[in-house]
């Protein structure tokens, strides 16, 4: 059973600000606990049934939650652009604030990160800083460098939200859209963001690692998740066909018996 939305209250950037969070199956009390962080235009909602369906067929408990500036968390301020370091700030700061906050020991309850897109990167990210304190990752589309794909979708997510009905749309599942939309926008299309990377940090992963992609991802291409690879050497691949930028939702079935099989199997 799921438990009702609570909001968090942490200290982050110099002021307090609430992230909403909701458990899946807490009574679970021994089971693994799968932590899911969303994609740069995601939110707790927006995952819908997903983390629910995982947690049931791996038999584990979840906490997903939205990072502040989405959904329902603390929206970000008028006048606060996200730095270049937005998601090793994610990773190396209100994620570990948030375990914390819950009562969460990674000590001995090492979670597992299940992360979309930009939450695939902090995944990465919290992974390769904590290794004692993560059981395993599970990544999909995840952005390792900035290639010119990306930054040409993104251009065009832009034109979207200014030009059609995303805006309203994305009202739906956050509290201030602008906040949710521009902060992730404008550091992406940001021109020294083209040479952010996170290659050489990734090296240090020693958990298990699987990172998931489809072919016809119109936001990052196969070299992401090879790449992966090539650094992290226990890392499996899945490669999935007619799959875009979000293999929950195009291929949920074959991503949910992949992820159940590997965190068996570790």
């Amino acid at each position: 059973m799921n438990a009702q939305p609570i909001q968090v209250p942490i200290d982050w950037a110099g002021r307090a600000v609430h992230v909403e969070a909701q458990w899946i199956t807490p009574e679970r009390t021994a089971a693994p606990l799968v932590v899911f962080l969303h994609e740069g235009l995601g939110s707790l909602a927006m995952w819908r049934d997903f983390p629910q369906r995982l947690c049931s067929v791996a038999g584990a408990r979840g906490l997903v939650y939205s990072r502040p500036g989405y959904g329902r968390s603390t929206p970000r301020a008028r006048d606060e652009a996200w730095g270049l370091d937005f998601m090793h700030r994610q990773a190396h700061e209100v994620l570990p604030a948030l375990l914390a906050a819950l009562d969460v020991d990674t000590t001995r309850d090492k979670p597992w990160l299940f992360g979309h897109s930009d939450g695939g990167s902090i995944a990465l990210l919290y992974a390769a800083k904590f290794a004692a304190h993560t059981a395993g990752a599970i990544v999909l589309a995840p952005h390792i460098v900035v290639e010119d794909l990306s930054v040409t979708s993104i251009a065009k997510t832009r034109e979207a939200y200014l030009g059609t009905d995303l805006r309203e749309r994305l009202a739906r599942y956050h509290d201030d859209p602008d906040s949710a939309f521009w902060g992730w926008n404008d550091i992406w299309l940001h021109p020294p963001f083209r040479q952010w990377s996170i290659e050489s940090e990734i090296g240090s992963i020693a958990c298990p690692l699987l990172a998931v992609q489809g072919i016809d991802d119109e936001y990052g291409t196969l070299a992401q998740i090879r790449g992966i690879r090539r650094r992290v050497p226990q890392a499996e691949l899945l490669e999935l066909p007619q799959c875009g930028h979000s293999p929950h939702k195009d291929q949920p079935a074959a991503v949910i018996a992949a992820a159940t099989t590997f965190m068996r199997r570790h």
